[in-house]
């Protein structure tokens, strides 16, 4: 019978399935440190292995979709994190936990031109062969899906959100993309680019992996540049002259930008119940959707 977890994701708790995955693995873990704690919690192991630890193990599926990825994509020399050579992923303590060979020491990230180059070159691909089974991209769910209840949110914010929520879903699933589709990595960004010791990009973060319409994969970095600021003008110009494409001139951008606001920001929502900081971000980013204002001042998450 599959355990389930008792208790939320947190330090202590994923260090505790983390210590039992890597027992099960024959890998150290005493030494771990964490990284970053979000929809996953990432460990550095030691200068060579990484760990993530999903909430629960709801998340086996798409972890045993990761790993395929990374070993499909490694195998056609395409530059991807890489998951460890062990039998994965590892169930323990209710939670799913995989391990990935480090890139570097540090964390870098790369400039916004080999961004670019990682998302063409992925984006070029053909499909991959059929032991990896991609799902077909539906951000806000498909139609059978209850919408998200958003706790922890004022009501009225809860329930604009799931509002806009509704009516992405609507969208998306009408929508027609000019640049069709194909297999994207869903969550691309300048976030999920890193270098390497030899100043290589490498493309990480695998949860998202789907076959998709591509302009899904090019609209946060125009976001980032158009709406938020964080990549200037220059910057933009050169990631669509590697890219070869600018999604700011075709005439479904806006449309799709508001849908991809509205899917960061039920991201980050359904955190408030359990994170006062979450919960901030959300409202104040609801604001501003409501009444058209600046999103300079969002926080990245």
């Amino acid at each position: 019978m599959t355990e389930l977890a008792t208790d939320s994701l947190s330090e202590h708790s994923a260090r505790r399935s983390l210590e039992r995955a890597a027992l099960i693995a024959g890998l150290p873990a005493d030494n771990a440190k964490l990284i970053r704690l979000g929809s996953n919690a990432v460990f550095r192991l030691d200068p060579t292995i990484i760990a993530r630890v999903a909430p629960d193990v709801t998340a086996l599926p798409n972890a045993v979709k990761q790993i395929a990825v990374s070993r499909w994509l490694d195998a056609v020399g395409y530059p991807v994190t890489r998951a460890s050579r062990i039998a994965q992923p590892i169930e323990a303590d209710g939670r799913v936990v995989t391990f990935w060979e480090s890139i570097a020491p540090e964390t870098t990230y790369a400039p916004i031109r080999q961004v670019a180059v990682l998302i063409r070159r992925l984006h070029e691909l053909p499909p991959p062969p059929p032991s990896v089974q991609l799902p077909t991209l539906h951000p806000f769910g498909q139609f059978d899906v209850p919408l998200p209840t958003f706790e922890g949110l004022d009501p009225a914010d809860a329930g604009y959100l799931r509002d806009r929520y509704a009516g992405a879903r609507e969208q998306f699933a009408a929508a027609t993309f000019p640049l069709g589709a194909g297999v994207i990595h869903g969550d691309a960004n300048v976030g999920n680019v890193l270098v390497d010791g030899d100043g290589n990009p490498v493309l990480i973060d695998l949860d998202s992996f789907s076959i998709g319409p591509r302009e899904w994969d090019l609209i946060q970095t125009a976001l980032f540049a158009d709406r938020f600021g964080w990549h200037t003008a220059e910057e933009y110009q050169t990631f669509v002259e590697v890219y070869g494409y600018d999604i700011t001139e075709w005439e479904g951008y806006e449309a799709l930008a508001d849908m991809r606001e509205v899917a960061m920001t039920a991201w980050i929502s359904k955190k408030a119940a359990t994170d006062e900081a979450a919960a901030g971000e959300a409202h104040k980013r609801i604001a501003a959707m409501r009444s058209g204002g600046s999103r300079r001042d969002w926080g990245a998450y």
